[in-house]
């Protein structure tokens, strides 16, 4: 009796581990196929306008932002000199030309390294919580992935600040692992371990809004698609399209927390570029400074080529996400029915 297997999950239930293995594979395929449009992109827009000495720039593949040094600053960064191109085409074609086809995933480890355990976390948490969250609710269930969305973000973000800091400052500046120690010891021994989560205010003023906003929109628009097809399980096309819509709705209305961040994260960039101290202004002081500025429009800079890279990758993301869980739902099944023949 003790030497039987132990018993696979319920019936159409998925464990946790097969939750993290699911989601892991959809941040490297985001990963993959997001990356080559927004280096292009990247490449685009560092030719149009070039960065003085000690600048730097945030880069954004769709699932992770990367503050990256100019070659002409103190640092080397994987960051190449742009060349002159004349259009998206010819940018692809031109750098996979004269660079490799490797170039179009430039910033692909650091995205790796930050977005896996980011996404694990994340996915992982938000179905456990979910799926409690709609017992115990009961008529409310519909708010149910409002709140897992905002309170699973919460918790990735904090655990993955800590890990930021540490690949910001690898990338701002050519030191050793040992250096990095060292200074993030000394950093900790001045300011504190609190010190190790800078910035977590600003990210979790983009982040918490917009996977509140996802989740519940994308729950929503996949049971009305469903309802609409007359089918109980959503396809990968009502995945797929759920997820871009409800991407997109929610990457345009925190829009202005992203420029925000995006300003802070470029101040903090140049700071370390140029090894000055001090730190970088408060988010309220970045928005009252872009409205003064810019008005409020330009709170909402760059509306169209954040949506051109947040639509795909959450579309692309859930897509691969709700594959990979309902192949091991089909798994867990088979298996079940296997050991109830084996064991009438």
């Amino acid at each position: 009796m003790n030497n039987e297997s132990p018993a696979p999950p319920a019936s159409g239930a998925i464990t946790p581990l097969q939750q993290m293995v699911a989601s892991c594979s959809g941040a490297i395929l985001t990963s993959l196929f997001v990356t080559p449009l927004d280096v292009v992109k990247i490449r685009l827009q560092a030719q149009k306008n070039p960065f003085p000495k000690g600048k730097c720039f945030v880069y954004c593949n769709g699932l992770m932002d990367h503050i990256c040094i100019c070659e002409n600053g103190n640092s080397k960064a994987w960051y190449k000199a742009p060349g002159h191109f004349s259009g998206t085409l010819d940018a692809f074609v031109n750098i996979v030309r004269h660079e490799g086809i490797r170039s179009l995933w430039s910033g692909l480890p650091p995205t790796l390294v930050m977005a896996v355990p980011a996404t694990v976390i994340y996915f992982t948490c938000y179905d456990q919580l979910c799926a409690a969250l709609r017992v115990r609710m009961g008529d409310y269930a519909q708010v149910a992935p409002l709140l897992a969305g905002a309170t699973a973000r919460v918790g990735s973000v904090t655990v993955i600040s800590p890990l930021e800091l540490i690949r910001t400052k690898l990338q701002s500046q050519k030191q050793s692992y040992r250096e990095l120690t060292q200074c993030i010891r000394s950093a900790v021994a001045k300011e504190g371990w609190l010190s190790l989560w800078r910035g977590l205010g600003p990210t979790l003023l983009r982040d918490v809004p917009f996977s509140a906003m996802y989740w519940y929109n994308y729950e929503m628009g996949k049971s009305w698609l469903c309802g609409l097809s007359n089918i109980t399980e959503p396809t990968l096309t009502i995945t797929f399209v759920s997820g871009a819509v409800s991407g997109s709705i929610a990457s345009i209305v925190t829009l202005p927390f992203d420029v925000v961040k995006t300003r802070r994260q470029v101040e903090v960039g140049e700071l370390q570029a140029k090894n000055l101290p001090g730190q970088a202004s408060s988010t309220f002081c970045v928005m009252c400074r872009i409205v003064a500025e810019d008005g409020f429009r330009g709170l909402f800079a760059g509306f169209l080529p954040r949506l051109i890279k947040v639509a795909p990758a959450c579309a692309i993301m859930i897509s691969t996400y709700e594959f990979g869980k309902a192949f091991f739902q089909k798994h867990n099944k088979e298996r079940t029915h296997g050991l109830l023949q084996t064991n009438p």
